[in-house]
């Protein structure tokens, strides 16, 4: 697969405010665990194998379990997940595929459970700068791993 344009060079306005954003999740109010999860399954659902293999690498680099990164896909069956983790992958889910009729009452209450209110709405813009970065680069087929230099994904020692 052969990237189409580079973006970044393209657009750096836009590209430099996403990675803005992109950078203010650091000191939101969700636990860099969650946010390694919330990534990876956004991706998982747009396709986007750059997104994807990024966040992957990233999640373990910080420790996160390779068995628990398998089982991502399978969050519902799995019992490695705990509620509040799990809850943040049911608002992933709906918030990258929306429904029809928006978000149901039961969703965000159940979400509402595990979550403050300003844990919700730093939950909500993760999901929604993952989804930005997974567009743009599923549109312009960014090649996975390409960045793992520059990113310093090549201690994942998934390579």
């Amino acid at each position: 697969m052969t990237q189409r344009i580079n973006y970044m060079q393209q657009s750096p306005e836009f590209f430099n405010r996403l990675m803005e954003l992109s950078g203010a999740e650091k000191g939101s109010s969700i636990e860099e665990e969650i946010r390694h999860l919330v990534h990876i399954r956004a991706s998982q659902l747009n396709g986007c194998g750059f997104c994807f293999d990024m966040h992957v690498k990233e999640a373990k680099i910080h420790g996160e379990s390779e068995l628990r990164l398998y089982h991502i896909s399978i969050w519902r069956e799995s019992t490695l997940f705990s509620p509040r983790e799990r809850a943040a992958l049911a608002w992933t889910e709906i918030l990258t595929h929306l429904p029809e009729h928006g978000v149901p009452d039961e969703m965000y209450n159940r979400v509402r459970e595990q979550f403050s209110e300003k844990e919700i709405s730093d939950l909500t813009f993760s999901i929604m700068t993952i989804n930005a970065w997974n567009r743009v680069n599923v549109a312009f087929k960014t090649v996975p791993g390409s960045a793992d230099a520059a990113f310093g994904l090549t201690k994942a020692g998934l390579s």
